[in-house]
């Protein structure tokens, strides 16, 4: 399970080293894809493979499931740590996510997200108050 978040820095090729705690749960290949809130998502290969299957059953007459299916499935790359353990983000993807030097590698359970700096601080800042105060059950039978 990945928890926590981490700081590391984009070098200039496009690579960031992921702590390795989390290189350890998402095992030897991973991808990565656009998420929500112009973060990126990382799942382990065998991860990924689980939402894939999910996602063929996902009924293509739904417009709302095809945009959703397209962009996911349209930014995913597979990648698998270099020598120094150190991923290569594409283009593409730290486009999306404007990722620049500083980044946040945060833990979210089955995968990890990574964000540019600023938006992550920008986030949590935005949802800590209602987070703090929720009065409603968000998942069922958690607490």
């Amino acid at each position: 399970m990945l928890l926590g978040t981490h700081t590391p820095k984009l070098d200039d090729k496009g690579r960031v080293i992921l702590p390795a705690k989390f290189r350890d749960d998402l095992g030897d290949g991973i991808v990565i894809t656009r998420g929500q809130e112009r973060c990126l998502y990382v799942f382990s290969a065998d991860e990924f493979e689980r939402i894939h299957e999910r996602i063929r059953e996902t009924p293509l007459s739904n417009k709302q499931a095809r945009d959703f299916l397209r962009m996911f499935l349209s930014g995913a790359s597979a990648e698998t740590p270099d020598s120094q353990n150190r991923i290569t983000i594409p283009p593409t993807l730290r486009t999306y996510a404007g990722l620049e030097k500083e980044l946040v590698v945060t833990g979210v359970g089955a995968h990890a997200e990574i964000w540019n700096a600023d938006a992550w601080s920008a986030y949590a800042e935005g949802n800590e108050e209602s987070y703090a105060e929720l009065e409603q059950e968000v998942i069922p039978g958690l607490f």
